[in-house]
C-alpha cells in the first residue's frame, strides 16, 4: 500500500503525479475544488514523500496493484482515476488491470510510451540527477512550462516554483527508468472506463502527439487541451479544472447507497483531435 492523504466526501477520486513530486502539490491549486463534491485521495508513487522503494527496479503491474490497494485502504470500491505525465501512465495502467475498479479515465500530459524526444529529455534528467548537477532546476524549469508562462516570470521565481513541484524525491531516478521502460501501446484497447485524454499545447516535456496516441489508442476516448506547459495545474488551473470537473459531472452515481461505483455514456465519434477552447484540511493516512 502507498501512502497518502485524502479530502472531501463523496464519489472517488484517485489523483496520481508525475515524476519525483508529491501528488499534493502537483494537484494542489485543484484540490479544494474537487473536494467539495469527491473523496479525493492524493497517492505518492514509490520513493516519493514517505513510500519506500522496492527492493529492484519498479514493475508497472505491481504498481498499478498497490494503487487499488491503497484506495481500498482509503474506503473507495471504484473510483475515477486521474495522472499526470508518469501519474498518467501509472492511471492507463490502473485502467487496463483493474476495470472493474475504474469508472473513469483522466489523463493530463500523459503517454503511453516515450517518443524520441521525451526519451531523450528522461535520459538527460537521469543523468543531471545521478549527478546532482547544478544545471538540473533550470533543465526541469525549461520542461515544466511553456515558453509564454516563462517569458512573464523571473529566473529566480520560475526555479521556485520548479524547485516545489519537482524535488531530490529518493524514487527519482527508478520513476525515470519505469517511465523509461514503459509501453502501454497493447493496453489501451482493453480499457473500458470512459476516458477524457487532455494535452498541454505548450508542453515541450510530454508534446501533445503523445495524448493523441492514447486518446487514439482508447477505445471512446475523448481528447481536449489547455494552453500553457507540462506544468498544467499551476499554468492553467482554472482551464484545467473545468475540462476535469466537467469530466466528473458527467459520470453518474449508480443509486447504491454505500457506492462510489459511477457510470458514464460514451458517445459516438470520429477520430480524436486536439482543440484548444477559452477559459478542507488535510487528513494524512500513513502505513
Amino acid at each position: 500500500m502507498l501512502a497518502y492523504d485524502t479530502l472531501g466526501s463523496g464519489p472517488g477520486l484517485i489523483l496520481l503525479p508525475g515524476i519525483g513530486g508529491s501528488a499534493a502539490d502537483t494537484w494542489d491549486p485543484l484540490t479544494a475544488d474537487l473536494a467539495a463534491t469527491h473523496r479525493v485521495v492524493l497517492v505518492d508513487l514509490p520513493g516519493s514523500g514517505i513510500n519506500r522503494l522496492p527492493a529492484g527496479p519498479l514493475q508497472a503491474d505491481d504498481l498499478a496493484d498497490e494503487v487499488v490497494a491503497t484506495a481500498h485502504h482509503a474506503g473507495l470500491r471504484e473510483f475515477v482515476i486521474a495522472g499526470i505525465s508518469l501519474g498518467a501512465a501509472v492511471a492507463v495502467k490502473v485502467a487496463a488491470r483493474h476495470p472493474d475498479r475504474v469508472r473513469g479515465l483522466f489523463t493530463l500530459a500523459g503517454f503511453a510510451r516515450p517518443r524520441t524526444a521525451l526519451w531523450l529529455s528522461l535520459e538527460m534528467w537521469a543523468s543531471l540527477h545521478v549527478h546532482r548537477d547544478e544545471k538540473l532546476n533550470a533543465f526541469l524549469t525549461s520542461l515544466s512550462f511553456s515558453e509564454d508562462y516563462l517569458a512573464e516570470l523571473t529566473p529566480e521565481a520560475a526555479r521556485r516554483l520548479t524547485s516545489r513541484l519537482v524535488t531530490f524525491a529518493p524514487g527519482t531516478a527508478q520513476q525515470i527508468a519505469l517511465a523509461l521502460g514503459t509501453d502501454l501501446r497493447a493496453e489501451l484497447a482493453s480499457i473500458t472506463a470512459p476516458t477524457l485524454v487532455v494535452a498541454a499545447t505548450g508542453d515541450r516535456f510530454v508534446a501533445p502527439e503523445h495524448s493523441v496516441e492514447l486518446a487514439h489508442g482508447i477505445p471512446g476516448a475523448r481528447l481536449a487541451a489547455v494552453k500553457g506547459g507540462h506544468a498544467a495545474t499551476y499554468e492553467e488551473p482554472e482551464r484545467t479544472l473545468e475540462i476535469l470537473t466537467a469530466f466528473l459531472r458527467g459520470i453518474r452515481p449508480t443509486g447504491r447507497a454505500d457506492s462510489a461505483t459511477l457510470l458514464l455514456q460514451r458517445p459516438e465519434q470520429p477520430a480524436p483531435r486536439i482543440v484548444v477552447t477559452a477559459p478542507a484540511p488535510h487528513h494524512p493516512h500513513r502505513r
